[in-house]
C-alpha cells in the first residue's frame, strides 16, 4: 500500500513538535550570539596599494608592451612579497613577536584583472598592528625588489591608515546569529519529522487502518471519569 503524506499532517506534525522547533531555534541563536560576541577575536583589516610601473619622461609616449610587461610581473610580484626575502625584514623591522610564517598568514596579495595594481591586505586582531604590517610590507618590498630583479617600477599608492573607530570585519555578529537561527530553525523541523517519522505507536482509529490495513468495525468513545461520577451522583438524586 502506497503510503501519502498530507499537507494537512505535516503542519499537525509542526504544530505538535512546536516547543521543541522554538527550543532549538532559540538554544542555536543564542550560543551563536554569546560565541560571537565573547569568545571570538575581533579581526581589523588594512590595506594598502603599490603602483607596478615604469619610471617614464612625462613626455614620453604610452608604450603598450611596457604595460604587458609590467602585467606579466605582477604576478611574480604577488609571489615575492610573501616570501621569506620580504617577510623575514618586515618581521625585523616591524619587532612585534610576530613570526614570518604569522605574519605572511596574515597578508593577502592580489591585483584586479589587467591592472598595474597591487592590494596587499592585512588581518589582524589589532587595528594598529594591521595597518603596520601593510604599510612596512609595501615599504620593504619597494626597497628589496631593486636588489631582487634590478628593477625601479614599484611605488607606493596610498597608505593604510586607522580610523578613529576602527570597525572589525571579522566576526559578523549578526550574521552569524540569522545563520544559526536558520540552521537551528532547519534542525528543529527536521528532528520534528524523524521522531514522527520514527514513532510508531497507534494513537487514533486512523493510525489501524493505515499500519494495519484492517477495516475499522466500531470506536469505544472515551469516558470521563468526572462525567461518570456526575451521572451517577444525578441518578442518586433522583432515586431519593
Amino acid at each position: 500500500m502506497e503510503e501519502t503524506i498530507s499537507l494537512k499532517e505535516l503542519l499537525e506534525t509542526l504544530k505538535k513538535r512546536i516547543v521543541l522547533i522554538v527550543s532549538i531555534t532559540l538554544i542555536a541563536a543564542i550560543a551563536s550570539g554569546v560565541v560571537s560576541y565573547f569568545y571570538l577575536t575581533p579581526i581589523y583589516q588594512a590595506s594598502t596599494q603599490i603602483l607596478v610601473n615604469q619610471a617614464k619622461d612625462k613626455n614620453a609616449l604610452y608604450n603598450y608592451n611596457e604595460v604587458q610587461t609590467n602585467l606579466q610581473l605582477i604576478n611574480t610580484y604577488n609571489v615575492i612579497i610573501k616570501s621569506p626575502a620580504i617577510m623575514d625584514k618586515v618581521a625585523e623591522e616591524l619587532n612585534s613577536g610576530l613570526t614570518t610564517k604569522q605574519l605572511s598568514d596574515e597578508i593577502t596579495v592580489g591585483n584586479e584583472t589587467n591592472s598595474q595594481v597591487i592590494n596587499i591586505t592585512v588581518q589582524d586582531p589589532k587595528a594598529k598592528q594591521a595597518a603596520d604590517i601593510a604599510n612596512t610590507t609595501a615599504k620593504v618590498f619597494q626597497k628589496e625588489i631593486n636588489k631582487l630583479m634590478k628593477v625601479d617600477n614599484v611605488s607606493v599608492l596610498s597608505k593604510a591608515t586607522v580610523d578613529e573607530n576602527p570597525s572589525p570585519v571579522k566576526p559578523r555578529k549578526l550574521l552569524n546569529i540569522a545563520i544559526a537561527t536558520v540552521v537551528g530553525l532547519m534542525a528543529g523541523v527536521g528532528l520534528s519529522f524523524l521522531l514522527e517519522y520514527f514513532n510508531n505507536t497507534i494513537k487514533n482509529e486512523q493510525d489501524v487502518e493505515k499500519i494495519l490495513e484492517l477495516p475499522i468495525l466500531g470506536v469505544i468513545a472515551t469516558i470521563d471519569d468526572q462525567a461518570m461520577e456526575d451521572a451517577k451522583a444525578r441518578r442518586a438524586k433522583r432515586n431519593q
